[in-house]
């Protein structure tokens, strides 16, 4: 099983490499990098491009490791109980598979998506280490051991919103995965804007650039709100002239789509100011 990007995902060499070294060494790929960079949508094009079924798992600040094992619904069957239900005999009955049980019990080949793992206790990798290193764990309740048919592909993402433990990242294949220089978002961009006018194009993507690149930042515009921004555009049908900013401030047409926080547009309110009194 090879990697090579989809038609609908570009995949940059190193991201290729990363993602064929974690599916030969057999060990979980963990992939940092910017909000918005196409980190959870990357799992979603790896098990396109390997044929492979997908189980996702989306991680809250909440989520407990044991979760993702299974969970026992005791309340239910003390209720059950007390109504004389026939089901309280059985305890599986009470047992809720989590999404590592359904990757294990799956006949064949899985990917598995562990997504944001940095948004839970910090313990959470730790609490998954044996389980992800041995492929099996125990159900107490029930005295049984859940075994792996087969090793998925696990793919586990990070926005770096905490450190995550030296021995959990021991046991992962790691990859960051760096905001795309210009001709490789161009690329991005004509895959979902096929057809899109090269000079509208260029335009917008020069004035994404330098908006990103502006000091004093506080949320850089990512991936995913570029082509927000540009699905609005071609909505509006404006040409490469109508995004040309006017002398009354540096903010780009419909810069809402890109900059998400006060801050952010009063800094350009600012800089505006200040070029308007340089004159």
């Amino acid at each position: 099983m090879k990697f090579t990007g989809t038609a609908h995902y570009i995949a940059t060499d190193d991201l290729t490499v990363a993602v064929n070294a974690s599916v030969t060494l057999e060990r979980p790929l963990l992939v940092k990098g910017e909000p918005g960079t196409g980190k959870t949508e990357l799992a979603r094009q790896v098990a396109l491009s390997l044929g492979l079924p997908m189980i996702e798992w989306h991680i809250k600040s909440t989520t407990k490791a044991a979760q993702g094992l299974y969970e026992y619904d005791a309340v239910s069957r003390l209720r059950d109980s007390q109504l004389g239900d026939e089901r309280v005999h059985d305890v599986k009955n009470y047992i809720r598979k989590g999404k590592l049980w359904q990757a294990f019990e799956t006949e064949g080949k899985v990917v598995l998506l562990i997504d944001e793992i940095d948004k839970a206790d910090i313990e959470f990798p730790n609490d998954l280490l044996q389980e992800l290193d041995l492929m099996e764990f125990h159900v107490y309740e029930t005295g049984e051991t859940i075994r792996a048919r087969q090793r998925p592909v696990i793919i586990i993402t990070s926005n770096n919103e905490k450190e995550l433990p030296d021995a959990f990242l021991r046991r992962c294949f790691f990859h960051y995965i760096r905001f795309p220089e210009a001709e490789t978002l161009a690329r991005i961009v004509e895959v979902h804007f096929p057809g899109i006018k090269q000079n509208l194009l260029a335009t917008a993507l020069t004035q994404f650039y330098e908006l990103r690149e502006t000091p004093g930042l506080k949320k850089k515009p990512s991936t995913s709100e570029v082509l927000d921004w540009l699905k609005l555009i071609l909505a509006e049908d404006l040409a490469p002239e109508d995004l040309h900013r006017d002398g009354h401030g540096l903010l780009p047409k419909l810069h809402g789509a890109l900059l998400k926080n006060e801050q952010d547009v009063q800094l350009f309110e600012r800089l505006a100011f200040l070029a308007r009194g340089r004159r």
